[in-house]
C-alpha cells in the first residue's frame, strides 16, 4: 500500500506563481473585516470620544490636522488615504476613524486618579489643537472603566458622579460588568458612562466600550432626522389638503380647459413633493439604518435588570422610538402623497383621454357625414358630366351628319343625329363607369 505524500508548506505555491490574476480590490475587500478593530482596554481606563460632522473640505483638513499633532509629538503619521488611525502618543492613545457621515476622535488614558469624572482626559491634548478640530461637534462622551467595588453602591451613592441626575443602570456581559449613565449633558458639555468591571478581560471590555460608544454616536445621528421631519410635517399636511381639494374638483370639471388647469396644479404639487423627497430622503433612510444598528447593539449588551432602575434598552427604545417613528411617518407621508398624486394625475389624464376620444369620435362622425354628402355631390356631378359630354358629342355628330348630307352621302341629317343620341349617351356612360372602376382597383395609380 502506497503511503500518502506529505507536502511541506514551503512547497506550496502562491496563486500569483500559478499565473492567476488578482482582482484589483481583492486585498482591500479581504482586509475590510479587520478595519476599525475594538480597543484592548485594561481596568482602570479613562476614555473620551468626540464625534464631528464633516465640512466640505473635511478629508483634507482632518489629515492636515492630524499631521500637526503627530509632528508635535514626533510620532508616525497616518497614510494620506487612510480612513482610520490608531497611535500611542506616550501618555495616551488616540484613535481616529472617518465614517461616511461623521468622524470620531477617541482618546484613551490609563492614568486615573481621584473619583470618576474628576479629571478631563481632553486636557492631554493641546487646547489650540482641540479648538481647531475640523467639523461640528455632534457628540462628546466621557467613559471610565473602574474595578467594581466590594459592595454594590446604591443609586444615591452613584448620583454624585453624575451631578445628581436620575440614573440608568444594568448588568451586562452575563453579569461581568455593570453600566451606569444618566443620558444627560453635564456641566462640562459631555455625556458620561461608567463601567464597574466585575470580571471582563481587556478584550471583552474593549468590545463593550465600542458597543456603548457606537450606541451614543448612532443615537445622535438618528436624531438628526427629527428636526427635518418636524419642519416638513406642516408642508405635508398642507399638500394633503391641496390634493384633497384637487380630487374633489375632478367631479366638477366642465370642459377641457378645467382639466388642463387641474392637471397643471397636480403637476406643480408633484414637483414640490419630489423636491422634498430629494432633499430629505437620504436623512430619513440613514435614520432607519441607525435605528437598526442601535437595536442590534442593545442586543449585544445582553442586559440584566437592576431593581428600581431602567435598563439601557428600556430607556433608549422608549425615548428613541417616538423620534424615529416621527421621521418614519414623515418619510412615509411623502411617499404616500407622491403615490396619491400619481393616482389622481392618472385619473385626470384618463378623463382627458376619454374627452379627447369623444371629440375624435364626433369629428370622425362629422367627417363621415361630410363624405356621404361629397359622394352624393360627386354622383350628381357625374350625371351632369355624362349629360354635358354627351351633349357636346351629339353636337359633333350633328355637324358630321350635316356635312354628310351636303355631300349627298345621307338623305336626312336629323335622322342621323337622332340615332347618334342614344349611342353617344351610352358610350359616355360606359366610359365614365370604366374610368371609375379603374380608379377603385388596387394599384390603379401605378
Amino acid at each position: 500500500m502506497n503511503s500518502p505524500v506529505s507536502l511541506s508548506p514551503l512547497s506550496l505555491l502562491s496563486p500569483s506563481q500559478h499565473g492567476l490574476r488578482f482582482h484589483p480590490e481583492r486585498e482591500a475587500l479581504f482586509n475590510e473585516l479587520h478595519t476599525r478593530p475594538f480597543p484592548v482596554l485594561p481596568t482602570p481606563t479613562r476614555l473620551v470620544q468626540l464625534v464631528l460632522l464633516p465640512t466640505a473640505q473635511q478629508p483634507t483638513a482632518e489629515y492636515q490636522h492630524l499631521l500637526r499633532l503627530c509632528e508635535r509629538h514626533a510620532v508616525l503619521p497616518p497614510p494620506a488615504e487612510s480612513s482610520c488611525y490608531y497611535q500611542d502618543f506616550g501618555g495616551f492613545e488616540l484613535r481616529w476613524e472617518r465614517h461616511t457621515e461623521f468622524s470620531t476622535y477617541t482618546l484613551i488614558s490609563q492614568q486615573l486618579q481621584g473619583q470618576p469624572f474628576s479629571q478631563d482626559a481632553l486636557a492631554l491634548l493641546p487646547e489650540h489643537w482641540l479648538r481647531q478640530l475640523p467639523g461640528q461637534l455632534i457628540s462628546c462622551n466621557h467613559l471610565e472603566i473602574i474595578a467594581a467595588p466590594a459592595t454594590t453602591p446604591s443609586p444615591d451613592e452613584m448620583r454624585v458622579h453624575f451631578e445628581g441626575q436620575r440614573l440608568i443602570s444594568s448588568q451586562v456581559g452575563d453579569g461581568l460588568a455593570r453600566l451606569w449613565s444618566a443620558y444627560r449633558i453635564h456641566s462640562d458639555g459631555s455625556g458620561r458612562l461608567l463601567i464597574h468591571n466585575h470580571g471582563l478581560n481587556p478584550c471583552q471590555t474593549g468590545r463593550l466600550v465600542r458597543t456603548l460608544l457606537e450606541m451614543e454616536t448612532y443615537r445622535m445621528m438618528l436624531l438628526l432626522a427629527l428636526p427635518q421631519a418636524k419642519a416638513i410635517a406642516p408642508q405635508i399636511k398642507a399638500m394633503e389638503q391641496q390634493l384633497a381639494a384637487a380630487i374633489q374638483q375632478i367631479n366638477q370639471i366642465r370642459d377641457l380647459g378645467d382639466e388642463r388647469r387641474l392637471l397643471g396644479e397636480l403637476g406643480s404639487l408633484a414637483a414640490r413633493v419630489e423636491q422634498l423627497i430629494a432633499a430629505h430622503n437620504f436623512r430619513f433612510s440613514a435614520s432607519r439604518a441607525y435605528h437598526e444598528l442601535i437595536i442590534n447593539r442593545l442586543g449585544e449588551l445582553r442586559e440584566q435588570e437592576c431593581t428600581g432602575l431602567q435598563t439601557f434598552s428600556e430607556f433608549l427604545q422608549r425615548r428613541l422610538t417616538p423620534a424615529w417613528r416621527t421621521s418614519e411617518a414623515a418619510e412615509q407621508g411623502l411617499s404616500d402623497l407622491a403615490r396619491r398624486i400619481d393616482r389622481a394625475s392618472e385619473l385626470l389624464r384618463t378623463r382627458i383621454d376619454l374627452t379627447i376620444e369623444t371629440q375624435n369620435q364626433q369629428l370622425m362622425l362629422a367627417m363621415d357625414k361630410r363624405s356621404h354628402i361629397q359622394l352624393r355631390l360627386q354622383q350628381t356631378v357625374e350625371g351632369l358630366s355624362v349629360a354635358a359630354i354627351s351633349y357636346y358629342l351629339i353636337g359633333l355628330c350633328k355637324y358630321l351628319a350635316e356635312s354628310a348630307k351636303a355631300l349627298g352621302l345621307i338623305d336626312s341629317s336629323a335622322l342621323a343625329t337622332g340615332i347618334a343620341v342614344p349611342l353617344c349617351v351610352t358610350a359616355v356612360w360606359l366610359g365614365m363607369r370604366r374610368l371609375k372602376q379603374r380608379l377603385h382597383l388596387p394599384g390603379a395609380h401605378d
